[in-house]
């Protein structure tokens, strides 16, 4: 199964959905997509795929967010995705692509439902949090 992940290395989030994909024993694409950027129908596609609107998927903590006044109710979603072009931190991440589907992974746990197999355990966040356990089943 292909796995693209498109990930920000600074995010623990990020970084726990490719250590799961790992040790679940893909190899994943990796996109770190604030360097590469987005195109608004690449954007389009995604949050589609998701079933994301473009708000949901507005990344509001560490972003520049507020400052640009995309939280105002008023602000389109072209408005919204004209933004997260121009300034990809926007985009909250990772977003996952599989065979199984798109979704945005937050928490980090929900890539195990984009895989055909989990990790076989045990396995823990960057934080300590358990996830799967040591018989290789899902603890959250």
């Amino acid at each position: 199964m292909k796995v693209v992940i498109y990930h920000n290395p600074e995010c623990g989030t990020s970084r726990n959905v490719v250590a799961l994909v790992r040790a679940a024993g893909y190899e994943p694409e990796v996109i770190e997509y604030l360097q590469s950027g987005w195109t608004r129908a690449q954007l389009a596609g995604l949050f589609a795929a998701a079933a994301l609107t473009p708000r949901e998927a507005l990344r509001v903590s560490k972003s520049p967010a507020e400052e640009l006044g995309l939280l105002e109710p008023s602000v389109t979603d072209e408005a919204l995705l004209e933004a997260m072009v121009e300034h990809p931190v926007l985009v909250n991440r990772p977003i996952v692509c599989t065979s199984q589907g798109v979704r945005l992974c937050r928490p980090s746990e929900a890539v195990l439902d984009l895989l055909d197999r989990l990790p076989a355990g045990p396995f823990a966040k960057d934080d300590g949090t358990l996830v799967i356990d040591a018989d290789g089943q899902r603890v959250l």
